[in-house]
């Protein structure tokens, strides 16, 4: 061993040192580094609200009761609740870098997130994955990863990488990677499929969890899915598909986000015995969303306003996500426990008026306090800043007289139905050209098909968030402005891109990996919002997202249709149409 690092003795003498700091402040024999005074907390395990200071040293809690501290602050009042903790999101979605999401969450009492970079993965490979760790080190949240299962998502999907278990395998030994991130491909479990269990036995190799993503399976399906190894489910929307999982053995992150709400559907959950079982995950979650409403936080209000006993919520919020994720020392107010808290003004308005993470004050009424920015590698930074590689478009490039298969959107939802086969652009009809445009490796490839009930009336929308894929997907009233627009999305590295007659009347740069940009989400939301309303101004029917339904269209494991560089597909039947 060399001289400069710490030999296993010294190591063991240290933390010595320190258990004896932290048994001195225990013991009273020593002031707190911060004491919470007058404190009203909800203890998790007793299930009840309890009194008395909170004593915190090295960023831990040591003792509940009568302390003196270097730092002491006055809670009376007050309701202290453990860290909130997110089971299941993409970053990715709310747009913005890992230090603005960060600077959002952080006045909501998140604390800690589990995070899939599929979205960055499919763009970038493996070094979507690296970019993100070196994004999120030391953010005033604690980011941890689940490995993407699936890039792509199906073989019929072209991505920026395709990645084997082989792939991913050398980040399990990372201190803030907790498993093996949604397995979509759930009729690959089924099927046996060769590569899809290689990587959930990886998995169970470094003794990590594994999550699910399987709507409506049942039967013997569900249980040969269990039977692999997949512990969690987020896709519930019913309580009947929950129990069916539950009682397999799975455990549900009730989902409440901007693309799926599932948690009026499951709020029977949360009473006994089910809620040890359940934890609560946002999966998506827009800037708008984020701004507006809040992040976990919005859940337990919402959840309380069901009914269910504020207590439970707050510790299905908490301790529940941290008990299954393995994450021993959070998700509770007890000795031993990290010292993060969400201090709110009381069950009835749940104001986040104070949040602390490690001991540190982070945020205090809205306020979040500063940090440094993560320092990301040279090439890292580059390799994300310069992910399109397509040859510039004309509208003969989109040209095409054979029949497609159309599209149609169902309101309100991200599945589709197949309405038949269209030769052109039909306005009468609401009948619009859309195209998947592979943006990763200049292969030419671009899918024609037609989309019937986006409402669009002239001009052209495109963006590269486009799940899982994430190539460029654009929806027109003719040719040339598709192709205008797909130049423009290139042009800016990534991102939302309204036009009209060859003029851009709607931009939302995302230079990162073309899913993510360094703004804050304030001008992000200002961006977007505008850039919808332009869409709306088109034509798009108000009743629909412009962007998100569009970024769902080329997901190749959503019904009926899907178009993917390569065409429109028949997702039950995974062919060409």
């Amino acid at each position: 061993m060399s001289a400069s690092k710490e030999s296993y003795a010294a190591r063991i003498q240290r933390k010595v040192m320190k258990k004896q700091y932290l048994v001195d402040v225990a013991m009273g024999r020593r002031k707190a580094d911060l004491v919470l005074k007058n404190a009203t907390y909800v203890n998790v395990f007793s299930n009840e609200l309890c009194q008395g200071d909170i004593a915190v040293a090295k960023g831990q809690i040591v003792g509940m009761g009568n302390y003196d501290g270097e730092q002491e602050i006055d809670v009376s009042g007050k309701i202290v609740c453990p860290g909130f903790i997110d089971a299941h999101i993409h970053l990715e979605s709310s747009l913005a870098a890992p230090k603005e999401f960060a600077r959002a969450v952080v006045p909501h009492g998140t604390t800690t997130v589990i995070t899939d970079p599929h979205e960055i993965t499919n763009v970038m490979g493996t070094d979507g994955i690296d970019y993100m760790l070196q994004a999120t080190e030391g953010l005033p949240i604690d980011v941890r990863f689940m490995l993407p299962s699936c890039v792509p998502a199906t073989p019929l999907d072209e991505a920026g990488a395709n990645l084997d278990y082989r792939a991913i395998d050398s980040f399990y030994d990372h201190g803030r990677v907790q498993g093996l991130a949604e397995m979509m491909n759930f009729p690959g479990v089924m099927g046996g499929d060769k590569e899809v269990l290689e990587k959930i036995i990886a998995a169970q190799a470094h003794h990590k969890k594994i999550d699910g993503h399987a709507p409506g399976i049942e039967g013997k399906d569900l249980a040969a899915y269990v039977a692999v190894g997949v512990y969690s489910d987020h896709e519930c929307s019913d309580t009947e598909d929950a129990m069916r999982k539950i009682r397999n053995g799975q455990f549900i992150m009730v989902r409440d986000g901007t693309a799926a709400r599932n948690l009026e559907g499951l709020v029977d959950l949360l009473k006994q015995p089910y809620y040890d079982r359940c934890m609560f995950c946002t999966d998506d979650k827009h800037p708008s969303d984020l701004l507006e409403k809040g992040h976990i936080d919005y859940i337990i209000k919402k959840a309380i306003g069901y009914g269910v006993d504020p207590i439970v919520a707050v510790k299905v919020a908490s301790h529940n996500t941290a008990r299954y994720f393995a994450l021993n020392n959070r998700g509770a107010i007890a000795p031993g426990y990290l010292a993060d808290f969400a201090i709110i003004d009381n069950f009835e308005n749940f104001n986040v008026e104070m949040v602390f993470k490690k001991g540190i004050m982070t945020c205090k009424n809205g306020e979040v306090q500063p940090f440094e920015a993560p320092v990301i590698e040279g090439y890292l930074d580059e390799r994300a800043h310069d992910t399109f590689h397509v040859a510039h478009l004309s509208a003969k490039d989109f040209h095409d007289e054979r029949p497609r298969g159309v599209i149609g959107l169902v309101a309100g939802e991200i599945i589709s139905t197949d309405n038949g086969y269209a030769t052109e652009i039909d306005l009468e009809k609401d009948i619009l050209k859309i195209a998947v445009i592979e943006r990763h490796k200049n292969t030419g490839h671009i899918g024609l098909g037609y989309i019937q009930g986006y409402g669009l009336k002239t001009g052209a929308v495109a963006t590269s968030i486009s799940h899982d894929s994430h190539n460029i997907i654009v929806v027109g009233t003719n040719e040339e402005d598709m192709a205008f627009a797909v130049n423009r999305i290139v042009e800016n590295r990534g991102g939302i891109t309204v036009v009209d007659g060859g003029k851009v009347l709607g931009d939302v740069v995302l230079e990162i990996a073309g899913l993510m940009t360094d703004d804050d989400l304030v001008t992000i939301n200002d961006k977007l919002e505008n850039a919808k309303e332009q869409a709306f101004e088109l034509g798009v029917a108000r009743g629909i997202d412009p962007f998100m339904t569009l970024s769902f269209m080329s997901l190749p494991v959503i019904p009926t249709l899907r178009l993917t560089t390569r065409g429109v597909i028949d997702v039950i039947k995974q062919q060409y149409v």
